[in-house]
């Protein structure tokens, strides 16, 4: 569903489960870091009034979106980790770079999930402007930082 039409911050309470033994990892890129602390104010709130404790959330930070995927890994390796969260933020450029930035992206998170049997979150923004990504990330389309933490919590739950 189009972003334009449903908040990214509005979920159903379906299938949440108590997370306040679980751990979770957030990787955090540092490039476009206007929106992406803002993506991990939005991920941090949501797990914290889900019950996650603050002790039990791991953020480390990457150097940009490509980066999420290795991030994700040495997190997901952990046993101790229950769910990593990705969060980035790639706006198209004059190049085909963003085509390939968020194609290695998807597909490496994908894979790191599977690779380690839990949940890997895709929280990565992919916006043809800076107001787009501010938009989702706060603004006035929710933030994508909060249905990446409930995503988390629901896979959690499956």
């Amino acid at each position: 569903m189009a972003t334009s039409l449903k908040s990214l911050s509005q979920y159903t309470e379906k299938n949440i489960i108590d997370v306040s033994e679980k751990k979770f990892g957030i990787v955090v890129s540092e490039w476009n870091d206007q929106v992406t602390e803002s993506l991990f104010s939005g991920a941090l709130e949501t797990l914290l009034k889900h019950g996650a404790k603050k002790d039990n959330i791991y953020r480390k930070n990457v150097p940009g979106s490509f980066e999420l995927t290795l991030g994700a890994q040495w997190l997901a390796e952990l046993e101790e980790i229950d769910a990593v969260i990705c969060l980035g933020c790639v706006i198209q450029g004059e190049t085909r770079h963003f085509d390939f930035i968020c194609d290695a992206v998807a597909h490496g998170i994908t894979n790191v999930g599977l690779k380690y049997n839990k949940p890997v979150i895709f929280g990565v923004l992919t916006p043809d402007t800076l107001q787009q990504a501010l938009d989702r990330s706060g603004g006035k389309h929710g933030n994508k930082g909060d249905e990446a933490a409930i995503t988390a919590v629901k896979m959690l739950g499956f």
